[in-house]
């Protein structure tokens, strides 16, 4: 592991350096196996190539912003692979975008080219490109000038709008390489650099506006080979993930670091869970990474006990994990911090063993190359050993900022860059999450750590809570929670609930206002979280 970009151990600082190396290396082997299609290295780069040379038809080259509208699949990795290899800058959309989010994002990010799938699932991606740029009129040939995407110029959608003019579709960036030859391509990936920018990946919290955060060549591959390291992901391996690509955890933590360890990954679109088993069973996983109540649908299929997932020997997505290997409590494993600025995972350990009950909820410490700190928000002192503060990161691996905002202070002036993230450090160094700053409840004076609640109710009904503070006259906030109900489950008794964590809480961190909401009810933002604000009215009526 290493805390500096380049170590001198030959590692390929680039991606057209890194992807020209596994095609030698693993040509015939997977690199993403999504449903049906596979992906080899030899055909990433083989695809890659013609899709790169059509972007440098279009006029694309070193630091043209590409924006990528696709869900997770082989289109996505060859079309990211494509402007990378140029020097292009590539700018993941989310398939969750509605038409006024997209151009926020489109405006914002000064994409010049489009590459976008028509249609996704149910929602209509043709529909929603034209409702973010109003000018753009895909009966008429291409270029677009429009003022309301004043940037963009092409849009190359998969599959042709049905009487629409053939230049906006995929085919026709494609045929537009023919006149770029292998030399061209060569020199272009020979200027890049790994301080050039990658990427720039959008933050999904569930308030406030979503901001690009720009990350470099160089420092996120050295980041993910050094994260490989601490979680044993070499090529040999074969890790599920359902971490969308166009957030951080996708590209860099699924992506990219499969990429890096020259392993293959499985990822899936089916839309029914019996789809997905079969995949699962199909190409037998080693390792498994993303969001655990993603998957909590498929231990529920009627199917699910009689499916083979032995293969699955680590990861965090318990639902799905055979019983040898799931943890009895899943607190007592070291849990992951990641975040879009330290370009994934930042703090984890290593052990994947139970962990000593004083431990319990642990974070684990700072991954190699990021020093990290936690001080008093205001006065910015450390903190000693079991203290509350706000988590800070040092280090080469950080993001280089937030795009269109590069005039603004991002760091401090000694490097730290402040999360907002509370945390305390115990007498061994290891790290525990409790909330955002701003989501600290205080009520009669007392501080209430919502992560403490919402780990006291999962353990006590086996249910997703999500806590906050409720203004209240009295008390300054009380605390109230959400509890998730999936369908088909029995909803707690609200009375019997309140007392088993009246016997575990201080009862000033007990709920005093509690909601118990069918899952298909729990309010969601377009990005596919959390809508936070929604929860707390929900929770204001209660």
């Amino acid at each position: 592991m290493s805390g500096v970009v380049d170590a001198g151990d030959g590692l390929p600082l680039t991606v057209p350096r890194l992807l020209a190396a596994r095609a030698r290396a693993r040509g015939e082997h997977p690199l993403v196996i999504c449903d049906d299609q596979v992906l080899t290295y030899a055909d990433a780069e083989a695809r890659s190539a013609e899709l790169a040379k059509g972007l440098v038809g279009w006029g694309a080259g070193r630091r043209t912003h590409v924006g990528l509208l696709e869900p997770n699949g082989p289109d996505f990795v060859v079309a990211w692979l494509a402007a990378a290899r140029i020097g292009a800058l590539t700018l993941p959309l989310s398939t969750f975008c509605t038409g006024t989010e997209l151009a926020a994002l489109l405006r914002g990010g000064d994409v010049e080219i489009l590459i976008a799938t028509t249609r996704y699932r149910t929602r209509d991606h043709l529909q929603t490109v034209c409702q973010a740029v109003p000018g753009l009129d895909v009966d008429r040939p291409p270029p677009l000038l429009a003022p309301s995407a004043a940037a963009l110029r092409r849009v190359a959608f998969d599959t042709p709008a049905p009487g629409g003019h053939p230049g906006w579709s995929l085919r026709a960036l494609v045929e537009a390489g023919a006149g770029t030859g292998d030399d061209v391509l060569a020199a272009l990936e020979g200027c890049v650099t790994p301080s050039d920018r990658l990427a720039v990946i959008h933050t999904s919290g569930s308030t406030g506006e979503a901001k690009g955060v720009i990350h470099q060549h160089g420092p996120l591959i050295r980041h993910l080979a050094n994260l490989n390291e601490l979680r044993r992901y070499g090529e040999d391996e074969i890790l599920f993930c359902n971490s969308p690509f166009f957030w951080v955890g996708g590209l860099a933590y699924g992506l990219l670091g499969t990429l890096v360890a020259g392993a293959t990954l499985v990822c899936s679109n089916a839309p029914d869970p019996g789809g997905v088993l079969d995949l699962l069973e199909r190409t037998r996983p080693t390792m498994c990474n993303g969001f655990a109540q993603a998957v909590a649908h498929l231990a529920e299929d009627p199917s699910f006990a009689g499916r083979d997932l032995r293969s699955i020997r680590r990861g965090n997505l318990y639902p799905i994990m055979d019983d040898e290997v799931r943890p009895a409590d899943p607190e007592l494993r070291h849990n992951m911090l990641g975040m879009t600025e330290t370009g994934s995972v930042c703090l984890a350990s290593g052990d994947e063993s139970d962990q000593p009950a004083h431990r319990r909820g642990s974070f684990g410490r700072p991954v190699p190359g990021f020093d990290a700190q936690v001080v008093d928000p205001d006065t910015g002192a450390p903190c000693g050993p079991g203290r509350v503060g706000e988590l800070r990161f040092r280090g080469p691996f950080l993001m280089e900022g937030y795009y269109g905002r590069e005039r603004h202070r991002t760091f401090e002036p000694d490097g730290w860059y402040r999360t907002g993230d509370l945390c305390f450090v115990d007498d061994d160094g290891f790290f525990y999450f409790e909330g955002r700053r701003g989501d600290l409840i205080k009520t009669a004076g007392a501080n209430v750590s919502p992560r403490e609640v919402e780990a006291a109710i999962l353990e006590e009904t086996g249910l997703v809570a999500h806590v906050t503070g409720i203004d209240d006259p009295a008390r300054g906030q009380v605390v109230a929670a959400a509890v998730r109900v999936p369908a088909g489950r029995a909803a707690p008794d609200p009375e019997e609930l309140t007392r088993r964590l009246r016997a575990r809480l201080s009862a000033y961190k007990v709920p005093r206002r509690l909601l118990l909401i069918p899952e298909d009810e729990v309010p969601m933002m377009s990005s596919g979280k959390l809508d936070a604000r929604a929860l707390e009215e929900r929770l204001r009526d209660a």
